[in-house]
């Protein structure tokens, strides 16, 4: 009788586990590449020029914006002892209010904005705002398009020290990047959606139109955050023009992952080399951090709008809310610390600079819907993580990432998984904490890249 419950419990878990491992991936989705998100009485006029743009700060918003900085009412005192545990700690509010509506340099900081070429361009009903920036070059240096895409709380403003890195001519190297950095719908200084079902598989489209407007066939791709589901989404639903994929967060909700990082518990070193065990076990630990970190996710995939309206009046409170994901994102132990350790990471000028991509635009409810829009039934049940790629992927692990995945695992999804740096150092927002290292990384990987489809005779034409 033993061995009867015994075999029957090893067929219970060897069937489904047979189904995880060895089932077949679902299909590629249907792609409409004209889904139309804008006004429907656009249609008849859709204007497909570009457009220079400038970001241009008006003297009526800051105006507006410095008396709700100072007509806030007193903010209720942080508990005695605590630093950042419970978010964003009052006792600093008025350091920071002071410094945006005094001392923020807005004429300055505008020509920091429009130090790179700015465009904007119909996508599908939606104008999209993006940098553009092109390299002067030797004749036999060859100029290749990388898109870098961002995420939330993030914007274009997280790649500003990263661009001259990223586009330096160098003798090592025979090409040059020219970027393409985008505010994702929604986000910044680009069109939100009128109407439901925007998610991160439909952005991908759009940015994929983009890429093709400015005349780019095959292109090279990098992404974080948000940036990284929707490039690794256009890795999947345009393998044959995306070159290559770079992400610093590397994510899969795959019901494989799950099994394997569950069962993986017992012993740990059999999924992760010994001296990364600590960022994937024990598991009480993860989900620990998961559970509090991310609450924000629930609320913004749930109900945006209300938080919205919240978000959108009070510029004091925007503060709080995105500047505390710049603390304990950027390093767990900076909540620790009575400022945050915001400015031990960044400069002020820098976070500002962030937070005036919402507020200018106004943009924070909309691009807060993302989550809403991606995380519900109709894009889990397009099983895109379950589809795997072939495009050559590169990885870059910062030490202070939300998740890490070992690279064997990432390869059910990335089958040309070609590399993973493994930083012991950094956090979330990697490009603009740590852009040297961020530009040398994505350089590198572009090189290999490159080196991939020689070897393989494939075509790269752009």
């Amino acid at each position: 009788m033993a061995r009867l419950l015994l075999v029957l419990l090893l067929v219970a878990l060897g069937a489904p586990v047979y189904y995880i491992f060895f089932k077949s991936p679902p299909p590629l989705p249907d792609i409409d590449l004209n889904e139309w998100w804008g006004p429907e009485q656009m249609k008849t006029k859709h204007d497909t020029s570009l457009k220079p743009f400038k970001v241009k700060f008006d003297a009526l918003m800051i105006k507006d914006l410095k008396d709700r900085l100072k007509a806030h009412r007193p903010f209720v005192p942080a508990l005695e002892g605590i630093a950042f545990e419970y978010g964003f700690n009052s006792k600093q509010m008025n350091s920071w209010i002071k410094y945006w509506s005094e001392e923020y340099p807005f004429s300055e900081r505008e020509k920091v904005f429009n130090q790179y070429p700015q465009f904007k361009t119909n996508i599908q009903g939606l104008d999209i705002h993006f940098i553009r920036y092109k390299p002067q070059v030797p004749a036999n240096v060859e100029i290749v398009p990388l898109m870098l895409l961002h995420g939330w709380p993030g914007s274009v403003r997280e790649f500003d020290a990263a661009i001259p890195l990223l586009t330096a001519v160098s003798k090592e190297r025979n090409f040059a990047l020219e970027v393409i950095i985008p505010s994702l719908p929604g986000y910044g200084f680009s069109d939100a959606a009128v109407r439901p079902g925007l998610g991160a598989d439909k952005v991908a489209v759009v940015l994929r139109n983009l890429m093709n407007r400015l005349g780019f066939k095959k292109y090279y791709i990098q992404g974080g955050d948000w940036g990284a589901i929707i490039a690794s989404n256009m890795a999947t639903m345009f393998p044959q023009e995306v070159l290559g994929y770079h992400t610093n967060m590397a994510f899969s909700m795959s019901s494989r992952t799950t099994l394997i990082q569950t069962f993986g518990a017992i012993y740990p070193p059999s999924v992760v080399r010994s001296d990364l065990v600590d960022r994937m076990y024990p598991m009480s630990k993860i989900f620990g951090t998961l559970l509090e970190e991310l609450g924000y996710m629930h609320i913004q995939a749930t109900k945006p709008d209300t938080v919205g309206v919240a978000l959108s009046d009070s510029p004091s409170g925007l503060l709080a809310y995105i500047l505390e994901k710049f603390s304990t994102w950027t390093k767990p132990q900076y909540k620790l610390k009575a400022d945050g350790g915001l400015t031990s990471s960044y400069t002020r000028e820098q976070l500002i600079d962030n937070l005036m991509m919402y507020w200018a635009t106004n943009s924070i409810t909309t691009s807060m819907r993302l989550y809403s829009e991606t995380f519900n039934k109709r894009y889990a049940s397009l099983g895109l993580d379950e589809i795997p790629t072939p495009v050559p992927t590169w990885i870059l692990q910062a030490k202070n990432e939300l998740a890490y995945l070992p690279p064997w695992i990432l390869k059910f999804k990335y089958k040309n998984l070609i590399n993973e740096t493994v930083l012991d150092d950094g956090g979330h927002f990697i490009a603009m904490e740590m852009p040297k290292v961020f530009s040398e990384d994505v350089l590198s990987a572009v090189a290999a890249f490159r080196n991939w489809h020689k070897d393989r005779n494939v075509k790269t034409e752009l």
